[in-house]
């Protein structure tokens, strides 16, 4: 073959070649690739079917200048933890079967450095945005939102200008205090993250499974036990937590935490003071990740279904930029506790 011949590029397939293999208009094609209304299903599998034997890819810069990046932004403030995964797991497989990419912004704890990358997001024209627990301030967020459809997971704050997936949280915490009320607990301390009252959020995650924690001791008559000690959901905030906790004058015979990472922590705190789990104290986490079936941790979690929260507000967001839906929606997922060898009955002090 000629060298030159051999170098030159094949010729890019275009939505009109699409149309002529499956026999049908250019505009026919283009309601397929819109998921449109209107399409019947022997018309959809015709064009997708003529897609995939041609090796069809729209160009991006092309659909970007008609209106559409198919693109989807996601905030998360820390890589390190696993539930994060599971959401974003529930955010590919909704999406895996549509034009839609996923772009990440991980931007640390910091609320600035968050609405820096918010605001990055939304200058590369990202279609959409998904925000996990976001600590940037509730104005920005919503300013962000009025111009871009927004689904905020976390948060129960909820809003005309975006849609929101929660966890019930208050309820998630009630079951974690009952199972370890039934074991025989009193002394039982939550380690939380802080949250930022600055950013004008006011039904945090954090803040609602501490209400939660709180009204259910208090159902117990344990309102005198009752510690929240904050810390950042991180294997290092829950360690240092751990200590401080364990090593108090009166330290807990249980502690639940706001994220397995976090209970991780605690611990690693626990074996280094030759603490023996459950025997010397019962540990709860919360988000169910992949890190607590572990063999050599068998963490009692709550799971609140981190890749149905993923897949609802990926569906969410996809029905507000195809204009499918105008109406703000908040789903919320029903936490259930899943029991394993972290907790058992308090020993006799």
């Amino acid at each position: 073959m000629d060298g030159a011949l051999a170098g030159k590029p094949s010729k890019r397939v275009t939505i009109t070649d699409v149309a002529r293999h499956a026999g049908v208009s250019t505009a026919a094609v283009s309601k397929v690739m819109r998921n449109a209304y209107g399409v019947s299903e022997a018309m959809r599998e015709k064009v997708q079917a003529a897609i995939a034997e041609l090796g069809y890819r729209p160009h991006a810069a092309a659909r970007g200048m008609r209106g559409r990046t198919y693109t989807v932004g996601v905030l998360l403030d820390n890589v390190r933890n696993a539930f994060f995964a599971d959401i974003l797991d529930g955010i590919r497989d909704e999406l895996r079967h549509t034009d839609y990419t996923v772009l990440i912004g991980a931007a640390g704890f910091d609320p600035e450095e968050q609405a820096r990358t918010i605001r990055s997001l939304v200058d590369r024209q990202m279609d959409g945005l998904i925000l996990i627990a976001p600590g940037t301030p509730r104005a920005e967020v919503l300013a962000t939102a009025a111009s871009t459809p927004t689904v905020v997971i976390g948060h129960h704050d909820a809003s005309d200008a975006y849609d929101s997936v929660v966890d019930a949280d208050d309820l998630g915490a009630g079951l974690v205090v009952d199972h370890l009320v039934s074991l025989g607990h009193r002394d039982i301390a939550l380690v939380s993250a802080p949250g930022a009252r600055a950013n004008k959020w006011k039904r945090t995650p954090e803040a609602v499974l501490s209400e939660g924690y709180l009204h259910a001791m208090e159902r117990h008559g344990l309102d005198r036990f009752t510690r929240v000690h904050h810390t950042a959901y991180s294997d290092d905030g829950g360690f240092k937590a751990g200590m401080t906790l364990l090593t108090a004058d009166r330290p807990p015979t249980a502690v639940m935490t706001g994220a397995d990472v976090a209970a991780l922590g605690v611990y690693r705190a626990a074996h280094e003071l030759g603490l023996r789990i459950p025997r010397d104290l019962s540990l709860v986490g919360y988000n169910n990740t992949a890190l607590a079936a572990l063999a050599p941790v068998q963490l009692t979690s709550v799971d609140q279904a981190g890749h149905t929260m993923g897949s609802a507000a990926a569906r969410m967001l996809v029905e507000r930029v195809e204009s499918r839906r105008d109406r703000p929606m908040q789903t919320t997922m029903t936490p259930r506790l899943v029991v394993r060898s972290t907790t058992g009955a308090p020993q006799e002090r």
